[in-house]
């Protein structure tokens, strides 16, 4: 018998912590989160399944339960409450594994080369088992399992794992309810999916550095359509 060292979280308390590991790598000069930034994360339209919209609220709610869990800790930055996540010291785990559970929460359901390519910029592997290792071992935790390997999908030629800390995988997504587009016979529907992600990433980094240039024009006393020329290039 399995025992869970804490109460089971909603979706959003999830993504609240997932949103947290996320930005502590890539946007770390912004790290802690404000209240603000936790609730564009969490509502963020790329590399997110479910895609949320939720209100500062229902975040605030979230982050209330979570410090009370010790899950995140509250720090005064500025004028502004900011907030950081615990996880690694909380569920006694090490990087690698907050990583991949982090893509979990945010992402659903993943084969393990899934998460090797959605964990990149929070940790890179080396290869898929190593990736298998560490889920592994997050499945066989002593103080109780953190990940679930899901029966294979007709037709699939991977597994794909669940986080659980929101409690055990319903049904409808244990089956997967998302319908992936036919793929080449050499590329997996996993691997797919997972491109389509980066290509959504990247799609995310083209327009913050859009508006990074706009923000450039603008302080040298230029119009964007003056270099737009420099774009076309």
């Amino acid at each position: 018998m399995s025992a869970h060292p804490l109460p089971m979280l909603s979706l959003l308390e999830a993504r609240v912590l997932g949103v947290l590991v996320e930005k502590q790598h890539t946007v770390p000069d912004t790290y802690p989160l404000t209240l603000n930034a936790l609730v564009a994360g969490c509502n963020q339209k790329t590399s997110r399944d479910p895609v949320l919209t939720v209100s500062d609220a229902e975040v605030q709610a979230a982050v209330d339960r979570l410090r009370s869990l010790t899950l995140i800790v509250e720090s005064s930055g500025g004028r502004v409450m900011r907030y950081a996540h615990n996880v690694e010291r909380v569920l006694q785990v090490p990087p690698q594994a907050v990583a991949l559970l982090a893509t979990l929460m945010l992402r659903g359901p993943q084969t393990a080369g899934e998460l090797r390519i959605n964990c990149e910029r929070l940790y890179r592997f080396a290869d898929i088992s190593s990736v298998e290792a560490f889920l592994a071992e997050l499945a066989a935790r002593a103080a109780g399992p953190l990940v679930v390997e899901l029966p294979r999908q007709a037709g699939a030629r991977e597994n794909r794992w669940a986080h659980l800390l929101a409690g055990p995988v319903a049904a409808d997504a244990a089956a997967g309810g998302a319908v992936v587009e036919s793929a080449p016979s050499d590329i997996t529907a996993g691997e797919l999916a997972a491109l389509k992600a980066n290509v959504a990433r990247l799609e995310e980094e083209i327009a913050s550095l859009r508006s990074t240039v706009v923000q450039l024009c603008a302080e040298l006393g230029i119009s964007a359509r003056e270099a737009a020329p420099i774009e076309r290039g």
